[in-house]
């Protein structure tokens, strides 16, 4: 394999909401930076249609190995590939995390604290608001005191948000427009141009055909090419080098049936709370401390259905359109955290799968069922998981297509995520009754990947520091999901962002002072 003789300054793996951000912030700084991403990249308006089955491309579809109690769906629940990552198929819901889901051990005694307060990020939700053009109410009703508002209107509520706002007017709970990083305006972008409004087309999971929906695709990645970051797609990598000081000198990577080798002087690895912690391990690297894989945490995301005589029409408008918070801190809560409230819209083939794995329906009974569709409408929560020692990622003796060990993720529930189910599925089974909604069920599910590369400030607790480098690797980074050290009561896709531009800053101001 030919030894390249070009060193660039960063090599990022990863080109989703950890890595994208970041490839911008270092190409606009001057430095020169080449991303690694395992999926392709796509032409939205050609390849991305209004068709679940034909989406499938979007996911990450090698086989992760389940277990534990509560084993954890893969797939298209939280996993994608591509240029853009895993936002090509989020759904785009962007409410920003409390000061308290920072500080759930001081709060509760329980859990992990952030190694630095909410005022570290609030500056950097700020800025990915405006510039990815976030609509949402203004004033927010649980955080009325914030700086600025968001850019743009909300977008309209779908038919299951607007059962859900009138049904929790009649129970006293507060209600709002949710924030969602959807254009519900034509909206100009700096270093993109202009981006056209959604079209309510409800299948934001199966990717955007239009460019409203701010995956980075369509925003952080255009920025970083426009200032010379180099992305290369079809590229898995396969091996970190190092030299004998322990420092990272380059990747082994295959792409097209080749296999390439880039030197870097930085490596940042931004691939999700699965594939950096497996790539961690087939490569002996940041183990000192102990807790690559551990402490896994996936999000409460019990959901409720009923069925309405109203023609709901769940594929239409954004899945997420309505949001209460709350519950962020229940009064009557026997758990620690809390969690938020949304409605939800859901794709067809999606909820019959659903259907299938709660209901035990098959054939002409569920044929039956799925003649109602059009008028079913759900309820989802988002909530707090703390750590636990019997969840983790570790690598199986099982080998995948590439020969590479498949990941094994071990989940189970534990006490505090049981009970806020509980808690959770009591209030929307409320909410369902007073709408009145006929054939309530509920669907426990856990959505989201988080943990298993600890961020703290000792390195027998903790992956990476506070700003988010390895302790015993000094040139390597890790900016995604996996170094939450709390799952936080809120979906992750903002604040994941937020934190790639702070680490961003961070090393820039670092590789400053170094001269």
């Amino acid at each position: 394999m030919p030894d390249p003789n070009e060193i660039v300054d960063c090599l990022v793996i990863g080109t989703g909401a950890g890595g994208a951000p970041l490839i911008a912030r270092l190409a606009q700084a001057g430095l020169r930076v080449v991303a690694l991403e395992a999926g392709a990249r796509h032409d939205p308006k050609t390849e991305f249609a209004t068709d679940e089955k034909a989406q499938n491309f979007l996911f990450w579809n090698d086989e992760r190995l389940s277990a534990g109690k509560n084993p954890v769906a893969f797939g298209k629940n939280n996993s994608g590939i591509g240029y853009g990552g895993s936002t090509l198929h989020y759904t785009a819901y962007t409410p920003r995390a409390h000061r308290g889901d920072l500080m759930l051990h001081t709060e509760f005694g329980q859990g992990v604290d952030w190694p630095f307060g909410i005022e570290e990020l609030e500056p950097y939700y700020e800025e990915v608001e405006q510039f990815l053009g976030v609509s949402g109410p203004t004033p927010y009703p649980w955080d009325p005191g914030r700086r600025k508002g968001y850019p743009l209107a909300p977008l309209p509520l779908n038919g299951a948000a607007q059962l859900m706002e009138r049904a929790c007017a009649k129970l006293g709970i507060t209600t709002s427009p949710a924030a969602n990083a959807a254009l519900s305006a034509r909206y100009y972008q700096e270093g993109v141009g202009w981006r056209e409004a959604c079209t309510n087309r409800g299948f934001c999971q199966a990717g955007c055909s239009t460019g409203a929906k701010a995956s980075m695709d369509v925003t952080y990645l255009p920025v970083a090419e426009q200032y010379g970051a180099e992305i290369r797609t079809g590229a898995y990598v396969t091996e970190i080098e190092r030299d004998a000081t322990g420092h990272v000198t380059g990747v082994v990577y295959e792409q097209g049936g080749r296999t390439v080798r880039q030197r870097c002087r930085n490596l940042f690895l931004c691939a999700g709370a699965i594939e950096t912690p497996r790539l961690l391990l087939l490569n002996e690297l940041a183990l000192n401390s102990g807790q690559v894989g551990k402490h896994f945490m996936a999000h409460v995301g019990m959901q409720v259905w009923g069925t309405f005589p109203e023609d709901i029409r769940p594929y239409k408008g954004i899945p997420g359109g309505l949001i209460s918070e709350d519950t962020h801190r229940p009064k009557d809560a026997d758990f620690v955290g809390g969690y938020l409230l949304q409605s939800i819209g859901v794709m067809p083939v999606t909820f019959a799968t659903q259907m299938v794995r709660q209901r035990k329906l098959w054939g002409q009974p569920l044929r039956d069922y799925m003649r109602d569709y059009n008028h079913i409408a759900g309820i989802n929560v988002l909530g707090d998981c703390l750590p636990h020692a019997d969840n983790f990622v570790e690598l199986s003796d099982e080998k995948d297509a590439r020969g590479v060990p498949k990941p094994r993720v071990h989940f189970t529930a534990q006490e505090n995520e049981q009970r806020m189910n509980r808690h959770a599925e009591r209030i929307m089974r409320q909410i369902w009754e007073a709408a009145g909604a006929k054939d309530i069920w509920a669907f426990e599910r856990y959505a989201h990947i988080i943990g298993t590369a600890r961020m703290g400030t000792s390195d027998s607790e903790a992956v990476v520091d506070p700003n988010g480098r390895a302790f015993d690797v000094p040139n390597l980074y890790i900016c995604d999901n996996s170094v939450f050290p709390s799952a936080l009561s809120v979906n992750p896709a903002l604040t994941i962002m937020a934190l790639s531009l702070r680490t961003a800053d961070k090393f820039l101001l670092q590789r400053k002072a170094a001269g």
